[in-house]
């Protein structure tokens, strides 16, 4: 039986790795209030921040319609696949919810929607998962069991620049204590049961926080998945290469990758914003 394996736009992994790997990514809406575009295909996150400046204003996200889903899956189904889906946690996002009644409705045993629990590369550490699951012969079914124990050893941290996007966003409430305080914090959200939280508030510059993110990928040496640590960031070029340069003292042979992310992700966290994602054993 083929395996098709399927996310949406929020996984934040790179187009040469999506077409390496044969994956499907199915896009979310960034939505301003007289116009809306789909994630990653007729928007990029570049233009994002220059329609953010054009329109004043912020942008709202929407979940991946079920329509879509049901469109989708019934496509690969009739051309012979079992499929695995799996992006944005549900607890962020109605597009889990989408695609499993879309799966229900189509055929629950061919179909196998997994919560990431995850956003951005958190997700996409899940895909590359699955993508290597996939490749070893294993069934649809044997990968959406395997993903379901995964999802629980993705740690995701993310150094936020500012905190106007995650605020005005409402999908951190923790973030509401700190909006308005010391203007001096760059606070870590991480991610954890499918919630973002704020998990650390280092004083200083942005590099004080890139530290604090260094600092916890060395402790967790000893337990990383050797597979790939991956840097993810909202156009944070300078950043990006400060974490690079810091990490591979420490990394060995462990592969790194570098992506961008996206517009759903940026319209939620804002510019600046980077993470280091990884699993761990």
């Amino acid at each position: 039986m083929k395996v098709k394996i399927i996310t949406d736009s929020t996984c934040d992994l790179d187009a040469k790795t999506i077409a390496e790997k044969d994956v499907l990514v199915l896009p979310l809406f960034v939505n301003f209030t007289n116009a809306s575009y789909l994630d990653g295909v007729d928007l990029t996150t570049e233009e994002l921040y220059k329609k953010v400046e054009e329109y004043h204003e912020l942008p709202k996200t929407a979940a991946i319609p079920i329509d879509t889903f049901l469109e989708v899956f019934k496509k690969y189904v009739a051309e012979g696949y079992e499929i695995v889906f799996t992006g944005i946690s549900k607890q962020m996002s109605r597009t889990y919810e989408n695609a499993a009644l879309a799966a229900k409705e189509i055929n629950e045993k061919k179909i196998h929607i997994v919560d990431s629990m995850n956003l951005s590369t958190g997700i996409g550490l899940l895909v590359l998962k699955a993508c290597k699951y996939r490749d070893s012969g294993w069934s649809a079914s044997e990968i959406a069991a395997k993903l379901n124990e995964d999802n629980k050893l993705v740690l995701s941290q993310f150094a936020i620049e500012t905190m106007d996007y995650l605020h005005k966003g409402g999908r951190c409430s923790s973030i509401a204590s700190l909006f308005g305080t010391l203007l001096k914090i760059k606070p870590i959200i991480a991610v954890r049961d499918g919630k973002m939280h704020v998990a650390k508030k280092p004083h200083g510059r942005m590099q004080v926080a890139l530290d604090v993110m260094i600092n916890q990928l060395k402790e967790d040496l000893p337990r990383l998945d050797p597979d790939v640590v991956i840097i993810t960031h909202s156009l944070a070029f300078e950043y990006c290469d400060y974490i690079k340069e810091k990490i591979s003292a420490f990394l060995g042979d462990i592969p790194v990758m570098s992506t961008t992310a996206g517009c759903v992700i940026s319209s939620h966290c804002g510019k600046g914003t980077i993470g280091i994602l990884y699993m761990v054993k």
